[in-house]
C-alpha cells in the first residue's frame, strides 16, 4: 500500500467499543483498544494515500450469542445480578432477535471497500448509532457540569471560551 500510494484498511470493532456494558469488560476493553488504534492510523497513513477505517456493528442476528460463540463463568455472583446477571438474561432474550440482518451488513462491508472516500468511524447498525448518541450526550452533560474543572487545570495565561 506504501509503494502504491493508495490503500484502505478496515479494522473490526462492535458496540461494546463505543460505549461499555457490564459483563463485557474485557471485550469491549479490546475493542476501544481497535478503536484507538485506527483513529492513529487514520492520521499516520493518510500522508500516503491510505485509509484506515474501524467498524462498528451492533448486535446482528448470528450465532454470537449462542453457546458456539459466547462463553459464560459459572460461578454467579450475587451482588452482580442487578449488571452482570441481567446481561446474561438479555443476552439469552434476545439470540437470534437481534436487529441487525448480517447480509446487509456484508453489503455494508462491500460499499465501504469501494469508497473513494471512506470514513474512519462506521457504526452499524441502529442500536450502535443510538448507544453511541446516548454516551456522547452524556459525556457533553458531564463536561458541562465539570467545566470549571475541567478547565481549571489549565495555567491562568490560558483563555477559555465556552
Amino acid at each position: 500500500m506504501r509503494k502504491e500510494r493508495k490503500g484502505h484498511v478496515i479494522n473490526i470493532s462492535s458496540v461494546g467499543g463505543l460505549a461499555a456494558y457490564f459483563g463485557w469488560g474485557v471485550y469491549g476493553s479490546t475493542k476501544f483498544a481497535v478503536e484507538g488504534l485506527t483513529e492513529a492510523m487514520a492520521l499516520e497513513l493518510a500522508p500516503l494515500g491510505i485509509y484506515a477505517t474501524v467498524v462498528a456493528p451492533g448486535f446482528f442476528r448470528t450465532n454470537f450469542l449462542d453457546e458456539s460463540s459466547l462463553t459464560r463463568t459459572s460461578n454467579e455472583i450475587g451482588d452482580y445480578h442487578e449488571t452482570v446477571g441481567n446481561m446474561r438474561a438479555f443476552a439469552t432474550e434476545v439470540n437470534y432477535k437481534q436487529p441487525g440482518d448480517p447480509e446487509k451488513l456484508a453489503q455494508a462491508f462491500i460499499k465501504l471497500a469501494a469508497a473513494e472516500k471512506p470514513p474512519v468511524h462506521l457504526p452499524l447498525g441502529s442500536d450502535t448509532l443510538q448507544r453511541f448518541r446516548e454516551k456522547t450526550a452524556a459525556f457533553e452533560k458531564e463536561i458541562e457540569e465539570w467545566y470549571d474543572v475541567v478547565v481549571g487545570t489549565d495555567h491562568d495565561d490560558v483563555k477559555h471560551s465556552k
